[in-house]
């Protein structure tokens, strides 16, 4: 072998390793994801947090930035618009906005029962619904608790206009409430995380008046992505439903080590002792709702069929919603793992 040729051997060697050095690299990149909560962070989103530290996300090729929301529908229209790869939010604001234009789809639900609610001060003289006539209720705007409100007031004999609505920040909405801010009675939210927020403050238990004990059998929350990256990219989705499962499941198994590795996230207050309890109260509530009584065989994040078409049908019958789409174009189960 003449030295060109022993010099263009080790070339070429020298060529394919590098390649070959490139190639894995190019192989073990992690797409870049970012995940839109609801709100700021509270116990219900402790999941995500302990999938992101026991690296879930990052087995599932994803480096995942988790950032906090202001609202469902914000949350959801951050995906729509790009911002936002997938959100954790209400399952109604997102058929409200997908009905209207927006590309959005389901791909996994995770409260599968809805848990909103009115939540009054007990000392507002106010011990059933009715009650609630003439008096000022607080909220936050874009929040998924307002869509099915009206709803619970036709149902208990009351309309929109015997009660009176005012929208605070959401940062704001507990501290108004404990306030009774504008002679307000009390707020619209949930009741996975507003009770316990309130009692952590200092309020005393509320009185809650739980839609679904007026008519409202809702899905709760939904992760929702774009039709286009379903379309485009449903590796991805998949690998980022999978992660989320395995992470829920994760935290039914320790839901205090999920708290803790949110309050790793969080800091400040979240990570003091008082905090830690509050989030294990508002988490444990979420984890009861993972399944719906028509998931039968308990497929965590299923979207069921029949819950679907109820939510839908109440939607179009009491909220407004304009669709010719059936309830199957708003979400989907291929992403689910097997």
């Amino acid at each position: 072998m003449t030295r060109l040729q022993q010099w263009t051997k080790r070339t070429a060697i020298a060529l394919l390793a590098v390649t070959g050095i490139a190639g894995a690299g190019a192989a073990h990149a992690q797409d870049q994801v970012r995940l839109r909560l609801n709100w700021m962070w509270y116990g219900s989103h402790a999941a995500f947090a302990l999938g992101k530290d026991k690296g879930f996300f990052k087995d599932a090729g994803i480096d995942l930035d988790i950032r906090s929301g202001n609202g469902s529908g914000s949350a959801h229209r951050l995906v729509a618009n790009g911002d936002s790869t997938f959100s954790y939010g209400s399952c109604a604001s997102m058929v409200n906005l997908a009905a209207k234009g927006a590309p959005l789809i389901s791909v996994a639900v995770i409260d599968a029962m809805g848990t909103d609610a009115v939540i009054v001060r007990p000392d507002a003289g106010v011990s059933k619904i009715t009650d609630l006539k003439g008096k000022k209720i607080l909220t936050t705007a874009n929040a998924g608790v307002n869509t099915f409100f009206p709803l619970v007031l036709k149902n208990a004999g009351l309309s929109d206009s015997d009660i009176s609505i005012t929208n605070v920040p959401d940062g704001a909405i507990v501290s108004s409430y404990l306030q009774g801010a504008g002679d307000s009675v009390g707020i619209l939210g949930g009741l996975d995380d507003k009770p316990a927020e309130i009692l952590a403050n200092g309020g005393k238990p509320p009185v809650t008046f739980a839609y679904s004990d007026f008519g409202v059998n809702q899905i709760g929350y939904c992760i929702t992505t774009t039709k286009k990256l379903v379309a485009d990219n449903p590796d991805l989705v998949k690998r980022f439903v999978g992660a989320t499962i395995k992470s829920y499941k994760a935290a039914e198994s320790d839901p205090q080590a999920a708290v803790d590795a949110m309050a790793d996230i969080v800091g400040g207050s979240m990570a003091e002792d008082a905090g830690k309890q509050q989030a294990l109260a508002v988490e444990k509530v979420t984890l009861g709702i993972l399944y719906s009584k028509a998931n039968k065989d308990k497929v965590l994040g299923l979207n069921v069929p029949s819950d679907w078409n109820d939510m839908l049908d109440l939607m179009k019958k009491y909220n407004g919603l304009e669709t010719k789409d059936a309830a199957t174009a708003f979400y989907t189960n291929d992403f689910l793992p097997k």
